[in-house]
């Protein structure tokens, strides 16, 4: 089955149909290295466990092998959404890490575009439109959100634990059984900081771009409601991941 005709919900069940009961030696070799690289040195007779994660949390799938759980999200496709919430929460979110008031209603502005902190505007234009005459804005913002210690806490907001944390992920799996790579927690880390400075012509957290979930531009009351919301993608996912993991692959297959 090809990746395009494969839901998320679906990928989930194949990978867990993939580990599920299984020792280890019997699974699919890919899939091997990707525990090896999660677990370290793994008997081939070891059972590993593998269920959905129903919950409305960071990981889709949970794997457990002996007694040690590892919590996993998966990915696939081009426009991965890693993150979204109403953008009151994310604003005191904002507050609470020190973005300026100035800051702060600029950044308002952005999410709206309508001329307005809360998104009463009569006119609103799109992202595209904003960005030409408010870069000078849009640099500050940026200038704030791609700090360490802002990134770091972003990451952990987005992608490792969530609004309502208490298990990180461990790693993600990007792709559909037979054809996937993958990103450990802590090279998620990484990459997002070394790429803080990356030439995105949008409000971003280093590859992390910020959007409005709709704009509605048409004034569709189907979709108002999703103004309201702010979502996070990664679209540079895959060639983050094959830039950060390259040398490790190659590594872990000669061992």
């Amino acid at each position: 089955m090809e990746a395009e005709n494969i839901t998320g919900e679906l990928n989930e069940d194949l990978f867990v149909q993939e580990l599920r009961y299984k020792k280890f030696k019997n699974i699919r070799y890919s899939l091997q290295l990707f525990l090896k690289d999660l677990y370290g040195d793994i008997d081939e007779y070891d059972l590993v466990m593998c269920w959905k994660n129903d919950m409305k949390q960071k990981y889709d799938i949970l794997i457990k092998i002996g007694d040690i759980t590892k919590r996993i999200s998966i990915k696939k496709g081009s426009k991965n959404s890693v993150h979204s919430e109403p953008i009151s929460e994310f604003t005191h979110f904002l507050i609470e890490n020190g973005l300026p008031k100035e800051q702060v209603i600029e950044f308002l502005k952005y999410h709206y575009a309508d001329g307005t902190t809360n998104g009463t505007g009569e006119t609103r234009i799109s992202c595209e439109e904003y960005k030409k005459s408010h870069k000078d804005e849009m640099d500050k913002i940026n200038y704030f959100f791609n700090t360490d210690d802002l990134l770091k806490k972003a990451v952990d907001r987005f992608i490792v634990y969530g609004r309502n944390p208490k298990y990180p992920i461990d790693a993600i799996l990007y792709g559909i059984p037979n054809d996937f790579i993958w990103i450990k927690r802590e090279s998620i880390y990484k990459v997002v900081l070394d790429k803080k400075n990356s030439n995105v012509d949008s409000i971003h957290f280093g590859p992390l771009v910020y959007q409005t979930m709709d704009k509605n531009l048409n004034y569709n009351e189907k979709y108002e409601s999703k103004r309201f919301i702010c979502q996070i993608k990664w679209f540079s996912l895959f060639d983050d991941i094959i830039e950060i993991t390259d040398k490790s692959m190659y590594d872990l297959i000669s061992a």
